[in-house]
């Protein structure tokens, strides 16, 4: 447990999804919480599992659907060098060059970090974000995920610590 944390529930999952309108176009899901800021609530991220839908095989294209996590609204899919992404996954089919569909790709983090960590994160704001967009297919493309974690209850200082570096580096 993160000093300064009081865990107020036990662990729970999360389920989520995002679903492209258009075939290659970014969209993005907004998952609440329902977090009591009143309560300095927190919620501690403790394992994420995104599962980004198939690319289609098309034969000379490359195809790719990626997807992200992020703690704060975002324009694009993101990486893990943004502050306020927690995870990342990517299916991607190569076949550039192939008279048939190509040889298909998977990148994606692990439930849990391969480090034997406390804790992956912490969302202190109501609401975290996934986002996906498909590249060179024809069919729509989306991505669901669970994420595991629990609420906690921080003192003051570390509650508005939190909300200022969530916000701030957004």
């Amino acid at each position: 447990m993160p000093r300064g944390l009081k865990q107020t529930s036990s662990v729970v999952s999360i389920g989520f999804q995002a679903n492209e309108v258009a075939p290659n176009t970014f969209v993005q899901s907004q998952v609440d919480l329902n977090l009591s800021p009143l309560d300095n609530e927190v919620f501690v991220v403790l394992a994420i599992n995104l599962d980004p839908f198939s690319p289609d095989a098309i034969a000379g294209v490359d195809t790719l659907c990626q997807a992200s996590l992020t703690t704060t609204s975002q324009t694009a899919v993101q990486s893990l060098n943004n502050t306020n992404c927690l995870s990342v996954a990517s299916s991607v089919i190569r076949a550039a060059g192939f008279a048939d569909g190509g040889v298909g790709f998977q990148t994606i983090a692990g439930e849990t970090p391969p480090a034997t960590l406390e804790y992956i994160g912490i969302i202190a704001t109501n609401d975290f974000f996934l986002q996906c967009k498909g590249t060179g297919n024809v069919a729509l493309k989306g991505c669901s995920g669970k994420m595991y974690g629990y609420r906690a209850r921080a003192d003051a200082a570390i509650f508005s610590a939190l909300v200022q570096s969530e916000v701030l580096s957004a």
